[in-house]
């Protein structure tokens, strides 16, 4: 490199005009040097880093590629949500207490929407409330002048969803259970998700002015469910409200500051902002909207944020009343107005330093989330748990139970938690009568858990779910073998057994040089499916020419998971390129043998 030459480090996306204030030169001979290169731009358009870095070599420069400088990189214990990692690491002195979280869980028709709406003092049910107010789903109120956050989620499966996604939204939960109805199955499947999220419970025992009221009825279910209420000697707070007569609420609300203060919330809203997208639409005239949640710092009009791979600046901002607002502290809910698309409810936000370095995130994570299309994905198996206890890695092993009936769960339960030592724990997340619902499923992702069933069988979609979610289901039609295969791996003791599984065929019927990649055969799915996970074999008559992983599986020039009979696709084979017209190729998996 000659001492003229110098060095200028490019993002992975720019702008024309960007390109041009780092080598210091008009945007128009960028422009012409694009086009002579045969690329027609404009001065806004966002160009790669490779096209960048020609651009530069051409024009005399030496092109580096930038390093955003983010904290996204893997704890040493292992992965967790962006804001959590970022909020572990500040200072203690910085750290000021915030307004408490607070998600409304419990049965449908347990009048979950009535409570938020007496603490509202609006009628979200009767349709008279603001458009904004209705829509952003999250709120604040004051309660003697203290502020309190609440989530309006649907239900404890989306509050399950954000979590397993990696939104820790919630502080605490409140519970919400009718006097006149008890506890119901859906009330052990809320308790259940609150605890998989350790988060501290409030019970509301609502309905209470009913005159079919049942209260101590209630609470006993509630004992049974491992919630003993305060006046019965144990350590949930148990409100007595109605809301449809308001009574109680202030005791509701007091109950929530209490829990608050005895769990030290705390955030520092003197850093850039941290949080949760809670919900993402596309509104006609204002264009991609956003929902968010400020977990940790302070956000502002004017910032620059990615959330998941969707980049922007902070517009505008709205609080849940619909008016305009310049900042949002920590636990402050705000809908924004200037992101580039819709983002997911359950991304994790983050204000960076410039828009510049937001791209350059989200294009990360872009191509982060297209190598994970081509991965098996396994959270967490008996085997593999085995291994993990083997290697001293593994502290608890997290289940979820559903059984066909209630006379079986307490046995199960009973005897598995018995296998449990102070080392090594087994943590029954769920226990319920049942098939295997997409519920379970999500439940299981978000708490790294296995789903056992005994004497039940699978739901189609919660099937597909797991294959694509990676979780562990183990059936099982006898008691004492379910223990014994838990109880080998917690020993470490367990080693599995595999079948081979053909899964597909396809017929080469046409090859293609690929520059960079090699040949890649034109196949026609003659049977089954060609998944991008399984493993591939290559037949030439009777012979078998290759045997190993499937370098890339394509229509259309989109990379796809799997192919179905009477499609055509590309399909990549690693390291193996003598490919021929007529061949046929063997898509197979390797399955556990129960």
């Amino acid at each position: 490199m000659s001492e003229e030459t110098k060095v200028i480090e490019i993002p992975v996306y720019l702008t024309v005009r960007e390109l041009a204030q780092l080598m210091d030169i008009s945007p128009i001979d960028v422009i012409k040097q694009l086009m002579s290169s045969g690329i027609i731009a404009t001065i806004n358009q966002q160009i790669d880093y490779e096209t960048a870095a020609i651009i530069a070599t051409e024009m005399g420069f030496e092109a580096r590629e930038e390093t955003p400088l983010v904290a996204e990189e893997a704890d040493e214990e292992g992965p967790m949500p962006l804001w959590e990692r970022l909020y572990a690491r500040e200072e203690p002195d910085k750290l000021l207490p915030r307004p408490p979280v607070v998600t409304v869980l419990g049965h449908v028709d347990h009048g979950k929407t009535s409570l938020l709406d007496a603490i509202r003092r609006t009628d979200v049910v009767g349709g008279e409330a603001g458009g904004i107010t209705q829509h952003i789903g999250a709120y604040q109120i004051e309660h003697q002048g203290r502020l309190i956050t609440f989530l309006d989620t649907p239900g404890h499966e989306a509050f399950t969803a954000m979590r397993a996604r990696g939104a820790n939204t919630t502080d605490i939960a409140v519970l919400v259970v009718a006097a006149d109805d008890g506890v119901m199955p859906q009330t052990i499947e809320a308790i259940s998700h609150a605890r998989a999220a350790r988060v501290p419970i409030i019970v509301a025992l609502n309905k209470i002015d009913k005159p079919n009221a049942q209260p101590e009825r209630a609470k006993q279910g509630l004992a049974d469910a491992g919630l003993v209420p305060d006046d019965w000697g144990g350590d949930t707070i148990c409100v007595p409200v109605s809301a449809k007569k308001r009574i109680g609420l202030e005791d509701l609300l007091e109950a929530i500051i209490l829990v608050a203060d005895s769990a030290e919330i705390k955030a520092n809203p003197d850093r850039p902002a941290v949080g949760t997208v809670l919900e993402g639409r596309l509104d006609r005239s204002q264009g991609p909207t956003a929902t968010v949640l400020v977990q940790n710092g302070t956000l502002r009009v004017g910032d620059a944020l990615v959330a998941g791979t969707v980049c922007g600046r902070v517009r505008r901002m709205l609080n849940d009343d619909g008016n305009p607002i310049t900042e949002a502290p920590p636990s402050t809910p705000a809908l924004i107005l200037g992101l580039d698309d819709v983002p997911t409810a359950g991304d994790i936000f983050e204000v960076m330093r410039d828009e510049r370095t937001c791209r350059a995130v989200a294009a990360r994570r872009i191509k982060d989330d297209e190598a994970k299309v081509t991965m098996t994905v396994r959270t967490l198996t008996l085997d593999n748990l085995s291994q993990s206890i083997r290697q001293g890695q593994a502290k608890e092993l997290n289940l979820i139970i559903k059984a066909d009936v209630q006379g079986s769960i307490e046995p199960i339960v009973n005897s598995l938690q018995a296998l449990g030592a102070e080392d090594l724990k087994v943590n029954i997340i769920h226990a319920a009568t049942g098939n295997i619902t997409e519920s379970d499923i999500t439940l299981a992702v978000a708490s790294h858990a296995i789903v056992v069933g005994f004497q039940v069988t699978v739901d189609s979609a919660a099937r597909r779910m797991s294959e694509n979610e990676g979780v562990d289901i183990r059936l099982y039609d006898i008691i004492y073998k379910l223990v014994d295969e838990v109880e080998l791996a917690l020993k470490g003791l367990l080693e599995p057994t595999y079948v081979e599984k053909v899964v597909g065929r396809a017929e080469v019927r046409a090859t293609f040089e690929v520059s960079k990649v090699g040949r890649i055969a034109g196949c026609y799915i003659l049977e089954g499916e060609a998944r991008r996970n399984a493993r591939a074999r290559v037949l030439r008559g009777e012979k078998e020419l290759y045997d190993g992983h499937i370098g890339s599986l394509r229509r259309f020039e989109k990379d796809v998971r799997e192919v179905r009979t009477g499609f055509e696709c590309g399909v990549g084979l690693e390291g193996f390129y003598d490919l021929e017209v007529g061949d046929i190729i063997e898509f197979y998996v390797m399955e556990r043998e129960s």
